[in-house]
């Protein structure tokens, strides 16, 4: 139908015996729209409304889930097109958290149009993508930090992981000017993403938002599979304060070993479960879905799926991809409204 599409979608957890009601924003693109390749519908329970969930068992409230999100966008469209020209949704008194993600549509562009390359290699896509990822990062918060309502007690983005992790190991169409070989894409296309991941994470650090690290939550295997003492999911983590050049050369080099394509998110070293959905890029996710896309956003209201959660954890928190960006959003939840 078109390139973009607007997926906007308000669901509000109705808790029992709750009076009070509160708002979580989350700006983005495909993949907090929960898309699953209809132009009509999209997940219920796409990761923001995941953590609301989450911060409804942990103040005892109602949590009204505001996705404002557009399937497809680059980082430039979601930054004017959903976080500037809708700010009116993080501007109510009830807004608790605002959170945002981008980038990926500038990646996966930045991809399709190198893989189409023959002749000699145009490293300059990849560098595009990350600098324009990059300035609407940093302009996306310093823009909701001046027009977020006051009461907000948290602003978080997530980081992207790697969707075609096993595809894109094969070699390029086009050959590398100083060699005159082609190259493995995969080898191109890590050290780009893990560039825009630090920036999303850095400049979190740097404008008072925090940095749910996505891609070390799909991407690594929640066991040590490398016997280096740390659980891979918690070693490929973002670690505050980090230079790009030392958070990259861990992400390309020593811990490189350690990546796994997120279609097989191993939980433990005997089992796994699919984190991506069978077009290769979108979250899977369970619960259903709503009306979001060309017939327009919707509304709706339903109970909470767990009323508490052990350990901060519902019982299905790492078997989906939503499931697990949500539970990753809500360690950061404030404990009072």
């Amino acid at each position: 139908m078109a390139s973009t599409l607007n997926q906007n979608v308000s669901w509000t957890i109705d808790r029992t015996g709750t009076t009070a009601k509160y708002r979580v924003v989350a700006y983005g693109d495909s993949i907090y729209a929960g898309y699953n390749g209809s132009i009509s519908n999209a997940a219920r329970y796409s990761a923001p409304t995941v953590d609301s969930e989450y911060l409804s068992a942990k103040w005892n409230a109602d949590i009204e889930s505001i996705r404002r999100a557009k399937s497809g966008a680059v980082a430039k469209d979601v930054y004017e097109n959903k976080i500037v020209a809708e700010r009116s949704y993080m501007q109510a008194t009830s807004t608790r958290v605002v959170t945002f993600e981008m980038c990926g549509n500038d990646g996966l562009q930045a991809r399709t149009s190198f893989k189409e390359q023959t002749g000699t290699c145009n490293y300059g896509v990849l560098d595009s993508a990350v600098n324009s990822c990059k300035v609407y990062v940093a302009a996306a918060m310093d823009y909701i930090n001046a027009n977020a309502h006051p009461n907000t007690r948290l602003k978080v983005i997530s980081n992207l992981y790697y969707p075609g992790y096993n595809a894109d190991n094969v070699q390029s169409s086009c050959r590398d000017a100083s060699t005159g070989q082609t190259v493995n894409l995969r080898d191109r296309f890590l050290p780009a993403i893990t560039k825009m991941n630090y920036w999303m994470c850095e400049y979190a650090r740097q404008k008072g938002f925090q940095c749910t690290d996505s891609f070390a939550q799909y991407m690594g295997a929640d066991y040590d599979s490398n016997n280096d003492g740390q659980v891979d999911s918690d070693a490929l983590r973002y670690v505050a304060g980090e230079s790009e050049a030392t958070y990259v050369g861990r992400i390309t080099g020593s811990l490189k070993g350690t990546l796994r394509d997120a279609n097989t998110k191993f939980v433990t070293s005997a089992s796994s479960y699919d984190y991506i959905q069978s077009d290769d890029t979108h979250p899977t996710y369970t619960g259903g879905t709503v009306t979001a896309g060309i017939w327009g956003g919707s509304t709706g209201t339903g109970a909470p799926r767990y009323t508490s959660y052990t350990s901060g954890r519902s019982p299905i928190w790492n078997r989906y991809g939503h499931e697990r960006m949500g539970w990753a959003l809500s360690v950061y939840n404030p404990a009072s409204p």
